[in-house]
């Protein structure tokens, strides 16, 4: 198998339990990815890993493939590894189940990524940042990448800092937002599980700066399509508004 795809699907949820289930337009949360995962052309397989039998059986009710994952693991990205274990496969895809508004070509790309650039263990996307608002926004993690698409730094801050505060369009920095759907070799999603966490990882809360700080590289794949999760009532509220808006 060359690749599959794992929305990792857990229950609890600080804010918001049970968010993978809560009802979009007639349909759960977790239905919408699916859907719009399943349409991929580079994936030979996509399972939902989930941690309560609720969603489990939501998802075959739907028609969806699940398997049960512990409910201990501490990320999704150990709920991946949970699930390709065993698999004879070469790229993984993790695909967060809280995010309905991802679309199939950015699974694609993130593949064709892995499969084209062989310096990189690790693939991601990124948007550029249209709204000035998101700059402020620390849940909005930032990125910046070298002129090859290789990731430098992520932060929650805005980076980099325009010093001269300049106004000129053309001059100003470009500015990205990290989206979080990620691509792994599945030989660098075990060395990745086994690194100590790092110092930047705890300061910023950013798992992916823990590749960076050891060493290892990461390719980013520019899109022009944005995401929503829905960590909130609030957020679902939106992204419902989101997809009326585009029937």
């Amino acid at each position: 198998m060359k690749a599959i795809g794992v929305i990792p699907a857990r229950w609890g949820a600080t804010r918001f339990e049970g968010k993978v289930l809560a009802d979009l337009l007639g349909k759960p949360v977790i239905q919408h990815v699916w859907e719009n995962a399943k349409k991929a052309k580079t994936l030979d397989s996509l399972v939902i890993a989930a941690d309560d039998e609720r969603i489990i059986k939501v998802v075959e009710g739907f028609g969806g493939k699940a398997v049960y994952t512990s409910p201990d693991q501490p990320s999704g990205t150990d709920r991946l590894a949970e699930v390709v274990n065993p698999l004879d496969v070469k790229i993984a895809v993790n695909i967060q189940g809280d995010e309905p508004l991802v679309k199939p070509i950015m699974i694609d790309n993130l593949v064709m990524a892995l499969e084209n650039e062989k310096e990189a263990q690790m693939a991601t996307m990124i948007k550029r940042i249209e709204d000035s608002s998101e700059l402020t926004n620390s849940s909005v993690v930032k990125v910046v990448i070298d002129k090859n698409g290789y990731a430098l730094y992520f932060s929650r801050y805005a980076i980099p800092y325009n010093r001269t505060a300049e106004t000129d369009e053309k001059k100003r920095p470009v500015y990205f937002k990290h989206i979080g759907l990620y691509a792994f070799t599945k030989d660098f999603l075990f060395i990745f599980r086994n690194l100590p966490k790092s110092s930047l990882e705890n300061a910023e809360k950013l798992e992916q700066l823990r590749v960076l700080e050891y060493g290892y590289k990461i390719k980013t794949v520019e899109t022009k399509f944005d995401t929503v999760g829905v960590d909130t009532p609030e957020d679902l509220h939106r992204v419902r508004e989101i997809l009326l808006s585009e029937r």
